[in-house]
């Protein structure tokens, strides 16, 4: 005859079997996979490059950030398709620049939030990091519409600016158009959200609900892990339509970089960043699962199983750092004025 705890051994085995791995075992296939959680203290700091960050550059950053000034209509910031109370985004399909202008390809804007986990950046690629990135939304002729020139002129006609600057820098700073875009980065390496996700792979079994769990371990042998994986579930660029093409490929007619490759968004914070997809044509989450396990894994996943994915997406959604809207400083008569054409 079995003893109870050999019953009880078999039992637990079952279960496994049935409904996948869950608690510690889900946890060390989840890291076996390539998942990370958002490092803390030191070590985030020293990631993200905070560690040689001071108070003064993050919060001259955050002004850069919300001074729509640096657009050459003085209506447009970094904020307006990136805003931090609307999870990073602004939450329409294609972003609006320059006299209402949509995106040419039709593009959506990505978060900003934990944007620095990502390897690429923009949805081709094109730039590695975000001092780079920062530079080009404030120059493109859709966007903001800004010439590097009078964005410097701007700020330097601003005596308080001139103040912060050498407050951030030293006296001797020269203010640059690489500097500006630097400054701004800075702030954006703040924007870090950490979530109960984290929690549960740092090995707080306790953090996941077992529905978010059951969701997780679907989502990892599904093989969604493919291309979104690492700390940011996302940030690299990868193949987009491998089992078959994407439903809306022709809007904006977007092919991704020379190689065909389009960045993959972060899963961070997904349930308050909708429209999906580089093009923003997907409004409801189950939809847009439904849509990339059928072009990216050949996959007609189930309604029950897209269900249990998205419920482990609310496991994603993190705590926001607190953002107090900074006081801008008063322009000259020297500022340039803005222009709209």
């Amino acid at each position: 005859m079995k003893s109870i705890l050999s019953i009880g051994a078999t039992s637990a085995l079952c279960a496994s079997f049935l409904f996948g791995a869950t608690g510690n075992d889900l946890v060390k296939k989840a890291l076996d996979s390539g998942l990370k959680p958002i490092p803390t203290g030191n070590e985030l700091k020293k990631l993200t490059g905070l560690d040689k960050a001071t108070k003064a550059q993050i919060e001259l950053g955050k002004k850069l950030y919300f001074d729509p000034r640096i657009s050459g209509s003085n209506l447009i910031s970094c904020n307006t398709c990136h805003n931090l109370g609307l999870g990073g985004t602004d939450v329409v399909p294609a972003a609006i620049g320059h006299k209402w202008t949509p995106n040419p390809s039709h593009l959506n804007s990505p978060t900003v939030y934990n944007s620095v986990f990502n390897s690429s950046q923009f949805w081709d690629g094109r730039s590695a990091h975000l001092q780079d990135q920062a530079k080009g939304p404030i120059q493109s002729a859709p966007e903001m519409n800004a010439d590097p020139k009078i964005v410097l002129a701007k700020i330097q006609s601003i005596p308080a600016y001139v103040t912060e600057f050498k407050k951030a820098y030293g006296n001797n700073v020269k203010i640059d158009f690489d500097l500006v875009a630097d400054t701004i980065a800075i702030f954006e390496k703040t924007l870090v959200t950490p979530s109960r996700y984290d929690d549960f792979l740092r090995g707080n079994t306790k953090a996941l609900s077992k529905d978010e769990q059951e969701g997780l371990n679907i989502f990892i042998d599904k093989g969604c892990i493919a291309c979104h994986t690492d700390i940011n579930l996302g940030g690299t660029l990868q193949p987009l339509g491998v089992a078959k093409e994407y439903k809306f490929a022709s809007v904006g007619g977007f092919k991704g970089d020379a190689n065909g490759m389009v960045k993959t968004p972060t899963l961070r914070n997904i349930l308050e960043t909708m429209p999906y997809f580089h093009n923003g044509q997907y409004w409801d989450v189950k939809d847009a699962i439904k849509e990339m396990a059928s072009i990216q894994l050949g996959d007609e996943i189930s309604d029950e199983d897209v269900k249990k994915i998205e419920t482990f997406f609310n496991s994603l959604t993190g705590t926001k750092p607190e953002i107090i809207y900074p006081m801008l400083p008063a322009q000259s008569i020297d500022t340039p004025k803005p222009k709209f054409d």
